[in-house]
């Protein structure tokens, strides 16, 4: 074969060094062109991170096997030389920037397993890497040079060589390379520890998104799962940030995720505080309240979560133990149970927004039995025929809870063939509520009321509302301490009320957490977080097939909704559990998708592309396959196939 000249730059020359021409055939494989480039440089160096990537088709020639010819590339061929790991700025959940080295040539999906196995973070599915937001910089704030944390020296694994322990090795409560020096000891703690609450100007300066449009608008910064950061025009030393992109958390053990729960709060008490999820005034003292509890308890207790190997194979043999008499022993006492199956009955209010608006609630006699509620006119027409049976398997529930004003309501999403209906029951008091509220909840995963965790759910809904009594007088005792309520609630509160107006509040509400213990008060956190009516929502702009206007659809862990920018108002929720398939058009960037019940939508994108929602909804139908029976190996293919649009085949 005819020998021709093919010039390649290679970085490590300096930006301004010419190519390095090298004599080359076709049939020479890309390892045989490395070995060419490497001795012509003369630089004695290891060069096993490095590659060739091809400029003009953005892509990497990582099977060193295969030939130029192979390849399809010829002497006009821009080819760089250069490693795949290089330094990049991630900022933080927690607000904190680290700067470390990711790889850039694999795709992101792998990218982002590599850094959460640096930080000792379980369940890496559930992030991802997005471009920042721009913030507005000041000319005073040009001398503030904020502190980057170096993690340049950590050797990255690349995604696919050591597989995710469901139990890292620690040493000290941390994995190895964080327990080498001081320095890296007080990144670990950086990590694991919660941040102190920030100054109220600190938070007033970030982006607050005014709109569910602001809101869409950051999903579409969202990088590409199943590309290379190099294909994303993405360069050494860039910024961007790392986020927890699906909100469906799998198995929290504080035990092993001290840094995965800790980046998982910060994450949620920045949305509380910027105002991307909306709450209630009364939530809003609660999260102040827990805040203040969780800086001050993160402050006095030791962090050191060390524990010996022999202690967690002991509990973790225990575990599987206790699983197994329970599976054994329950075939017995499940057939007693079912024998007399539970239920409950009792008078409620209903209502049902939009269809008789004006009518307001009102009152039956309700019958809850399996997965179902039935009601009558009155509890002696209990016998005969109910005005109707809703079965609650698959419905949306979510609590609607004033304590102050006695306000009990139960808001339930019915699955229908065209949506979902809306209703809300109406409770007397605590005790109704919690019980009903447990049955509904129980009953959207398909369980009946005879299930073990009935009453468990009932506790927890109960400690749930008397965190939210206020205890009149307590606060007094408290009120000395120094404490800056700004730093605790969205800037909306900054206007409406003074310091003074909100500490009484605060403390009041602290007065039921202060006994929490550190793990305890952040898993709470979290639970009335996920508890909120639009948490987990990302949003994005549309534009349906047929309409002439743009609207927003709610994309959630299980379900997709349609917002009318108009009004604001829900249209629409279609849940993925109804989904027979979705296709997406990728020449017109079209979105189709089939639920059952022959119903068809299809939409465009419009402020963000249709591989982000294409992979936002891949992605959650993942999330929902993961089980302790399939054990803690990641299915990456498995992610890819449900992600990976028409680069995945």
């Amino acid at each position: 074969m005819a020998a021709w000249d093919l010039s390649v730059t290679v970085e490590d020359l300096g930006p301004d060094a010419p190519p390095v021409t090298i004599s080359v055939t076709s049939d020479l494989h890309t390892g045989g062109v490395i070995v060419k480039l490497v001795e012509k440089t003369q630089i004695k160096r290891d060069w096993s991170d490095h590659a060739l990537w091809w400029d003009q088709k953005q892509r990497w020639l990582l099977r060193t096997a295969w030939t130029l010819d192979k390849y399809g590339i010829h002497a006009d061929a821009r080819l760089v030389f250069m490693p795949q790991h290089k330094p990049l700025k991630l900022g933080l959940p927690n607000g904190t920037t680290v700067r470390l080295r990711a790889c850039f040539s694999n795709p992101v999906f792998q990218t982002v397993m590599g850094i959460c196995r640096m930080f000792n973070i379980r369940h890496p599915e559930e992030l991802s890497l997005l471009r920042p937001v721009e913030e507005k910089k000041k000319k005073k704030d040009k001398d503030l040079m904020e502190e980057i944390y170096d993690l340049t020296e950590v050797p990255l694994s690349s995604g696919t060589l050591i597989p995710f322990l469901s139990r890292p090795c620690l040493y000290n409560g941390m994995p190895a390379h964080f327990a080498d020096s001081e320095n890296m000891e007080a990144i670990y703690k950086m990590l694991s520890i919660t941040q102190p609450p920030p100054a109220p100007e600190v938070i007033s300066k970030q982006y607050r998104p005014a709109s569910v449009v602001d809101k869409a608008h950051i999903n579409g910064r969202w990088l590409d799962s199943s590309r290379c950061l190099m294909q994303q025009s993405i360069q050494e030393n860039d910024r961007l940030w790392l986020r927890f992109k699906y909100y469906s958390f799998y198995d929290i053990d504080p035990k092993y995720d001290m840094v995965r729960l800790t980046q998982i709060y910060e994450q949620a008490r920045w949305a509380i505080l910027l105002e991307d999820v909306d709450c209630t005034e009364e939530e809003m003292m609660l999260f102040g309240a827990l805040q203040y509890h969780i800086s001050k308890v993160s402050q006095s207790e030791p962090q050191t979560l060390s524990s010996s190997a022999a202690m967690d194979d002991l509990e973790s043999a225990l575990q599987s133990l206790e699983v197994k008499m329970e599976g054994e022993s329950s075939s017995a006492t499940e057939l007693l149970e079912n024998m007399t199956a539970p239920e409950l009955n009792d008078y409620l209010k209903i209502f049902r927004p939009k269809r008789l608006t004006l009518k307001g609630y009102k009152q039956y006699w309700f019958k809850f039995q399996d997965t179902s509620i039935s009601y009558f006119k009155s509890k002696e027409e209990s016998i005969g025929e109910p005005i109707q049976q809703i079965n609650l398997r698959g419905c949306e529930v979510a609590p609607d809870v004033n304590v102050a004003a006695q306000k009990f309501l139960i808001r339930l999403l019915i699955p229908a063939p065209e949506g979902m209906n809306e209703l809300y029951l109406r409770c007397e008091n605590e005790q109704q509520y919690a019980e009903w509220m447990a049955g509904c909840r129980l009953a959207s995963k398909g369980k009946t009321l005879a299930d073990s965790s009935f009453q468990s759910e009932i506790q927890s809904i109960r400690s749930f509302l008397a965190m939210q009594k206020t205890n009149s007088g307590s606060s007094a005792a408290a009120s000395d301490e120094s404490i800056n309520t700004h730093s605790l609630v969205s800037p909306r509160y900054h206007k409406k009320y003074k310091p003074k107006q909100l500490t009484p509040r605060i403390l009041d509400a602290y007065q039921n957490v202060a006994q929490l213990s550190l793990t305890d008060a952040l898993m709470r956190f979290l639970q009335i977080w996920q508890a909120l009516p639009d948490f987990g929502l990302s949003y994005v702009v549309v534009r349906f097939k047929g309409s002439r206007k743009d609207e927003v659809l709610g994309i959630a862990p299980n379900r997709l909704i349609r917002i009318d920018l108009g009004v604001g108002d829900v249209v629409k929720t279609w849940r993925y559990n109804n989904m027979k398939q979705w296709n997406v058009n990728w020449d017109i960037r079209q979105m189709a998708i089939e639920f059952e019940g022959n119903v068809n939508i299809a939409f465009s994108c419009v402020t963000a592309d249709c591989k982000i929602v294409h992979e936002f909804i891949g992605g959650y139908i993942f999330m929902s396959t993961r089980s302790h029976e399939k054990g803690d190996t990641l299915n990456e293919e498995l992610f890819h196939k449900l992600t990976g649009g028409h680069e995945a085949l």
